[in-house]
């Protein structure tokens, strides 16, 4: 679907496009917190169970849901042909194009899980390991859930209502963590995993078709779905290669080493994907239905300053966490899991460059797909595929887990990262404003990996040490570069004039 907004030829914002990204800026304020308040009691408790399966399960069973859930991850990033995204930035009311949405979604989920049931023996094979294909099976029927669902979860996006996704999110995951650790106890391996995760998608669904509150009317009208389709389907293919993109380490690498090994390896890639998992989804969330917003009838400009402040707000939080597991792998997967997990933290050092270069393409794909730019980051992923498999498989071949991390870091670094600024600019984001955005938190994160290599180093062998005093240091630098003088002074005076009338009270 190409971009049809009005082009005013003014070049400026007008005083209402201002006021307009403001009220947008506060929904979407409010429903990131939503989504961040959630995601970090999702993350906490997420946490918590792997600690306690990493002691209930081994690498192997840990190997077997690492084929499984690469396979599920691709499939979901394909799964609803793109409705979610089309409905999100619909240009019309969601009741005329809900009926025709909810059986391309249903119908989407429905083939692929029929397509994928009969090519699991092959695709198991291609991994190295036929165990993972009952485990897959049943893994893969929670995209069919997600299918069911995926018109409603649209509609609480498009409304901002993330505060109720947070909450069926929420359930769903206390409901999958009882299951899965009772399993585990009870000897299910990596079954542990995947209907712990089919029952959280039932409970999170049943949720989310309650809270969005629309009638349930299934129609199609081949105008509305030719329209979706259009939409829908360039951004379907875009998300199915970024899928690819954000699981192919797994596929490659698990062809390459035993399943011990990578069961470590999958170890470091969850470890990684916290900060995607925590604050990426939350913006991910927020982001689509914010930048749709923003092209609706208003000049370039408006999306360009939207870009302008979420990149660099998105890198300095991300930063500072990718520096600690870039820098501090070791202790923090010895701390957490114990020393027989070690060697994840190998590749631990080099994901955490993925990861950060991740993020940034998320949010790209998503400043992309609001506009109508669909194709460009269907290219762009193609491209960055096609160079990744080789790449990995080389790295893997000659250095391991810590090999694939490698390769998987310099093609991201390399490729990915120029040619993703270059389809923004051409995109109409002014990229000069974006780079003056992120001077300061470059700029800290380099000024705090070195404060935590030089604590490191000085520190004993305790990893709690490390991990305290070594990354309290440099998240401290961090805070201390990034962080503008001005907010820090009335940060102070508030605290201060807190402390006082809390004086004044208690005299």
């Amino acid at each position: 679907m190409t971009d049809q907004r009005p082009d005013t030829g003014t070049g400026t914002t007008t005083e209402q496009e201002t006021d307009d990204l403001s009220a947008i800026g506060r929904k979407a304020g409010r429903g990131l917190s939503w989504s961040l308040l959630g995601n970090v009691v999702m993350k906490a408790g997420s946490f918590a169970m792997s600690l306690v399966l990493a002691r209930l399960l081994g690498e192997d069973d840990f190997g077997v849901f690492a084929i499984a859930l690469a396979a599920s991850q691709l499939m979901l990033h394909i799964n609803d042909a793109g409705v979610i995204a089309a409905v999100v930035q619909w240009r019309g009311k969601l009741e005329e194009i809900a009926p025709t949405a909810t059986v391309v979604a249903i119908a989407s989920s429905l083939t692929l899980y029929g397509v994928f049931w009969t090519i699991a023996p092959v695709y198991a094979h291609f991994a190295g390991d036929q165990d993972a294909i009952g485990v897959m099976r049943v893994l893969m029927l929670t995209n069919v859930v997600y299918g069911l669902t995926a018109v409603r979860s649209a509609a609480l996006m498009r409304r901002f209502e993330h505060g109720k996704l947070a909450w069926a999110n929420l359930v769903g995951f206390l409901g999958n963590a009882a299951l899965s650790i009772s399993l585990a106890a009870g000897g299910a391996g990596a079954y542990s995993f995947s209907w712990g995760q089919l029952l959280q998608a039932v409970i999170t669904g049943i949720l989310v078709v309650l809270a969005a509150r629309m009638r349930i009317r299934v129609r199609v009208e081949w105008d509305k779905a030719k329209r979706l389709l259009v939409f829908g389907l360039p951004l379907c293919v875009t998300l199915g290669i970024e899928g690819l993109l954000l699981n192919m380490d797994l596929l490659v690498v698990g062809g390459v080493v035993d399943k011990h090994t990578l069961g470590f390896y999958l170890m470091a890639f969850n470890i990684a994907s916290w900060v995607p998992g925590l604050i990426g989804t939350a913006v991910r969330y927020v982001a689509l239905p914010s930048f749709s917003r923003l092209a609706e009838d208003r000049t370039a400009d408006s999306v360009s300053e939207g870009a302008r402040r979420a990149i660099p707000l998105l890198m300095s939080v991300v930063l500072p966490v990718a520096v600690l597991m870039g820098v501090l792998a070791t202790p923090l997967v010895t701390f957490l899991y114990g020393k027989p997990w070690a060697p994840a933290a190998e590749a631990l050092s080099f994901l955490a460059v993925v990861m950060t270069i991740r993020m940034f393409s998320a949010l790209t794909t998503d400043i992309l797909a609001a506009v109508g730019r669909t194709r460009a980051t269907m290219w762009l992923n193609l491209a960055w595929v096609a160079l990744l498999v080789p790449a990995l498989t080389i790295g893997a071949r000659q250095a391991g887990i810590q090999g694939a991390a490698i390769a998987h870091a310099c093609v991201g670094l390399v490729f990915a990262l120029p040619v993703l600024c270059v389809v923004l600019h051409r995109t109409g984001v002014r990229l000069g404003p974006v780079a003056v955005g992120l001077i300061r938190p470059l700029a800290g994160g380099g000024a705090a990996a070195a404060t935590m290599i030089l604590l490191s180093g000085v520190l004993g062998d305790s990893d709690f040490v490390r991990l305290c005093v070594a990354g309290g240091g440099g998240f401290l630098v961090y805070g201390l570069v990034v962080v503008p003088r001005a907010v820090m002074v009335s940060a102070a005076s508030k605290i201060g004039l807190r402390a006082a009338l809390r004086k004044d009270s208690d005299a």
